[in-house]
């Protein structure tokens, strides 16, 4: 594990975090020692190589920045079948509700040691994010979803979209029903909503998004007094959209249309816990343990193997992503000499499956990726296939 000093530097500015005005050291490649090879061989070059680089390539001109949020580079990646799962994290300024978003990068350079991958999170270009700080976020294929949330304490409608191709934002086809504070989650490649509306009697109390169609249709209410409260929690699994509430447990099966009551063992709890579901697999941290739900038994089981990074992890908030195949854990520390910084901490997980009942996690390596003003705090982890 790399100690603090190696780190990225500490930040001075109360208002933003730490963004460096130089550009990283670069280690460049054949492909870049000559800035005036034709576009289709730079094309064909880029696209083999891990977009964990495109960030720190972009410094090198703005012929490269526009190549690399270029549709044809991804078109190629494509074809090549080099597409790769990315992370994305959100901050938070307390008592502002615009949101910064940040990409998981590589630095060429940096030193690695048994635990450090040499990453950095450095901010994404884009110069508008969604207002809201309570929307619900997804992830379909390269597109972020940031759907409802209230704005200016009026619940809203409004869905807006990070290409995380060319990193910007834009706005989609709004829901039917206006949301303070709803639940999303993904389903088959279809956002499904609930929650956050005013009115559940209402035929749009849940939603439906097909972002092929960019349309929305209704989700058959499983009851108004279900409805009511099923709000603080949802997750896809088993080819079912299950809500979570105070009023019970409840699965939706798109393809026999029908709402069925389900036991609260597969309920997380009522506490803020994050959860992610890797390979049809769902995992939960809370109270210093991570466990992955067990289907067929219908119980939870402990995940093992990580019982070192937990460590880490007391007293932290911590957020969990599927990262392709594998599991990101991201936490927050203080910095041990000051009182006004905190650490932003990422760890990468190799899940193994060993049998039905034997699920492990391993390390693969977890370091400092960003250092802030402790006013930030993590709002939203989450990966998406470019």
């Amino acid at each position: 594990m790399s100690s603090p000093t190696n780190s990225p530097a500490a930040v001075n500015d109360e208002k933003a975090p730490y963004e460096p005005k130089k550009a990283l050291p670069l280690v460049l490649s054949p492909i870049t020692t000559n800035l005036f090879l034709p576009d289709d061989i730079l094309l064909s070059s880029l696209s083999r190589i891990s977009r964990l680089y495109y960030p720190t390539f972009s410094l090198v001109s703005k012929s490269f920045r526009a190549l690399v949020a270029s549709p044809e580079l991804y078109q190629t990646r494509s074809i090549l079948g080099r597409t790769e799962s990315c992370l994305y994290v959100c901050l938070r300024l307390l008592n502002e509700s615009n949101l910064r978003w940040y990409t998981l990068c590589r630095v060429p350079d940096r030193k690695l040691t048994n635990f450090s991958g040499g990453h950095l999170l450095v901010p994404i270009l884009s110069r508008y994010a969604p207002p809201a700080h309570w929307s619900s976020v997804v992830a379909v294929d390269s597109n972020i979803y940031a759907i409802g949330g209230p704005i200016h304490d009026a619940p809203s409608s409004s869905v807006s979209v990070l290409d995380c191709q060319c990193d910007t934002w834009r706005e989609a086809p709004p829901m039917r029903v206006a949301r303070s504070y709803p639940t999303a989650t993904v389903l088959d490649g279809k956002i499904y909503v609930a929650g956050g509306c005013e009115d559940c009697t209402s035929l749009d109390c849940i939603e439906v998004f097909d972002p092929k169609t960019q349309t929305w249709d209704s989700v058959a209410s499983p009851g108004t007094e279900r409805c009511e409260r099923l709000v603080y929690k949802s997750v896809g699994i088993e080819g079912k959209y299950h809500l979570f509430g105070g009023a019970g447990h409840v699965a939706y099966d798109p393809k026999e249309g029908r709402w069925d009551s389900v036991g609260m063992d597969l309920d997380m709890g009522r506490s803020w816990v994050s959860y992610c579901v890797i390979n049809n697999t769902l995992f939960y941290y809370n109270d210093r343990e991570f466990k992955w739900y067990d289907y067929k038994g219908r119980f939870w089981r402990k995940l093992m193997g990580l019982e070192r990074l937990i460590k880490f992890l007391c007293y932290s908030r911590v957020n969990l992503a599927a990262y392709g195949e594998k599991m990101a854990v991201f936490w927050d520390t203080f910095v041990p000499s000051s009182s006004k910084n905190k650490m932003i901490w990422c760890a990468e997980i190799t899940i193994e499956k060993h049998d039905t009942y034997d699920i492990c996690g391993k390390t693969e390596w977890f370091d400092v990726v960003l250092r802030v003003p402790k006013s930030y705090e993590l709002v939203h982890v989450l990966a998406a296939t470019v």
